[in-house]
């Protein structure tokens, strides 16, 4: 699968193991990247993977919150 592939909410919560409703707060708050197309919000894969990433990383720190 490409980075650029675009999923949706219901993909990325699936793929994340949250609610939909859990992802739209996330996303709304500016916690996961993600855009608008209309009405429906959507994310690029690669994007989703990156800031996987960037969790696993700032968890890592030592003193991270």
């Amino acid at each position: 699968m490409a980075d650029d592939d675009i999923l949706t909410i219901k993909e990325v919560a699936e793929y994340l193991k949250l609610t939909e409703r859990t992802l739209y707060r996330l996303v709304q708050d500016g916690q996961v990247p993600g855009f608008k197309v209309g009405n429906s919000w959507r994310f690029k894969r690669g994007d989703i993977e990156r800031w996987i990433e960037d969790q696993k990383k700032r968890l890592q720190r030592p003193g991270g919150d």
